[in-house]
């Protein structure tokens, strides 16, 4: 017969799978990125295997969790929580939890990475060094759908106005060809703007299967008459939509399509009576993107990368270098785009 939990238990779980993970994932300190079925797409797409610990309280109920993934490439050895997440905050506000938690993932053996807000329990951890911020922005849907436009800035009403005077028609789609399309764009945007490769279309199928199931996942497709024109992809976790993934064609950038995809998917969003658009993670260095989501949030803060151990990790500094030289010969404007494509289906996974 099994003993009763106590306060200081600890267990190891899969994060994709363990109905208790999910259980806190959809509480005040989970999001999108922490949630399983982001989990699920982003190993099944780069062939990673996750791991969290979860503390259990006496009566077995979990009360705090951090999951991880372990990554052993031609980078070296690193321990991510969690790759190719905006953020991806420990499920609990407890020091003691923390540090309970984290105990045997923080070693010598491989450095741990994680990004979360700035008030997160792993902020004033002093094991960890700041290593990087960014912005965050969120747009509260309390009121009315008009009393969200009036919280708008005035430059996003204006361009509001200007894409539906101008007729840039907006669809939202659920189904899996809309993904297709708009990877077409993503990858176009990458090389052609800003000389990166785009993640493969895999990870874009992974996360439609692991989303489409519970209504979360909706493709915002932006045409001028017949053409696409620009796309986003919006997800749904706990009571909030999160814009993920946004392109759109330069030359049609007059017509403020993607002010009607960020208008379209804050209606979308209130019909599903979510709570919340989160619009985030922005690099600080790129202020224009900051600012133009701040023409559309009226809460911003700030999400910090911290790094902690890996005083003795395997690592291999020509790594960074070579992605960074195939990257650039990969998206050189004389390389078809279908090449780009491959070499970011290839490459991709090595970038976190």
């Amino acid at each position: 017969m099994k003993a009763p939990a106590t306060q200081e238990d600890t267990v190891l779980a899969d994060p994709r799978s363990d109905p208790r993970w999910h259980q806190l994932a959809l509480g005040s300190h989970g999001s999108v990125f922490t949630s399983p079925p982001w989990i699920s797409a982003i190993c099944a797409t780069y062939g990673f295997t996750p791991a969290a610990a979860l503390r259990l309280g006496w009566d077995g109920q979990p009360r705090a969790g951090v999951a991880w993934v372990p990554i052993n490439d031609i980078r070296g050895d690193r321990i991510s929580s969690l790759p190719f997440s905006d953020r991806a905050e420990p499920l609990t506000d407890d020091p003691a939890d923390w540090k309970a938690l984290t105990s045997g993932v923080i070693t010598a053996a491989a450095p741990l990475t994680l990004r979360c807000f700035d008030t997160a329990v792993p902020a004033g951890d002093p094991r960890f060094a700041r290593i990087a911020a960014a912005a965050w922005h969120g747009t509260p849907l309390h009121g009315g759908i008009e009393d969200i436009r009036r919280r708008l800035s005035q430059h996003a009403r204006r361009n509001i106005s200007i894409s539906e005077r101008d007729g840039v028609r907006v669809e939202a789609r659920t189904d899996r060809d809309a993904v297709h399309q708009f990877h077409g764009l993503h990858v176009a945007l990458r090389k052609h703007k800003y000389r990166l490769l785009a993640q493969p279309v895999d990870l874009f199928d992974h996360i439609w299967s692991a989303f489409a199931p519970g209504n979360g996942i909706v493709t915002m497709l932006a045409h001028a008459g017949d053409e696409l024109i620009a796309g986003a992809m919006f997800l749904a976790w706990g009571g909030s939509w999160y814009y993920k993934f946004g392109a759109s064609r330069h030359d049609h950038l007059a017509l403020r399509p993607n002010d009607a995809i960020f208008w379209a998917g804050i209606r979308w969003a209130v019909e599903q009576e979510a709570r919340l658009v989160d619009w985030g993670l922005s690099d600080l260095d790129q202020p224009g993107l900051v600012s133009y989501k701040r023409k559309w949030a009226t809460e911003e803060r700030q999400i910090v990368t911290l790094r902690a151990g890996g005083e003795h990790a395997r690592s291999h500094a020509e790594a960074g270098p070579m992605l960074g030289e195939l990257t650039r010969l990969f998206t050189e404007e004389t390389v078809p785009d279908e090449v780009t494509k491959q070499a970011g289906a290839l490459l991709y996974r090595y970038f976190c």
